[in-house]
Parts: C-alpha cells; structure tokens; sequence
C-alpha cells in the first residue's frame, strides 16, 4: 500500500497530471490520455518491480495503476481545457462549476 503512495499517486501521478495538462495545452485530443496512461502504467509497474520487487507481469496491478493514472489525467486535462476556453474565447464562453463552462447567450 505504501508504494502504491509513493510510487503510482506521487511519482507517477504527477507525470500522469503534467501528460493531462500538456496535451489539453497543445489542443489534442483527449483520446491520447489512454495512451499515454498505459505507458505511465507500464513504467509504474517496471518500478514497483526494480525497486520494491512486486510482480511485474501482475495484470491486475497494471489496470489499477493505469486506471488511477488516466483518471487524474483527465482530470487535468479538464481543468486546463475549462481554463484554455474561459480565458481564450472570454466573448463566447463561461465558467460553469469546476469541470465546464457555458455558452453565453446575447
């Protein structure tokens, strides 16, 4: 439990929060969060299994670790899209909660 702390929610997580950030800054598609996320995924389990000798070949660590990583990149991915939109087209949209935004109507 300790190393899914430290390694999947800090180390990786972090990556995986920049990976949201930087494809919603470079107006890709969201799409991409999966892939990335399984690569994330990857590289989590060959850590856990260098550094601290779990099952690198768990299938059901894989999924939980990617799964954790692509939600917080979407979640990240969310935060800045709202921000990008709200910021860069001020005329036609507004914040609406954390996660959307609104049309404006004239």
């Amino acid at each position: 439990m300790l190393t899914f702390i430290i390694i999947t929610l800090l180390l990786a997580g972090g990556a995986a929060i920049m990976t949201g950030i930087a494809i919603a800054s470079t107006w890709r598609p969201p799409w991409q969060i999966v892939l990335y996320g399984l690569l994330l995924g990857s590289a989590d389990r060959f850590i856990k299994y260098a550094l601290f000798q779990e099952a690198l070949l768990s299938l059901q660590g894989f999924l939980i670790d990617s799964l954790v990583l692509i939600t917080l990149s979407f979640i990240a991915f969310r935060l800045k899209r709202v921000q990008q939109m709200i910021t860069q087209y001020p005329w036609l949209y507004a914040r609406d909660g954390l996660i959307s935004w609104k049309k404006l109507t004239k």
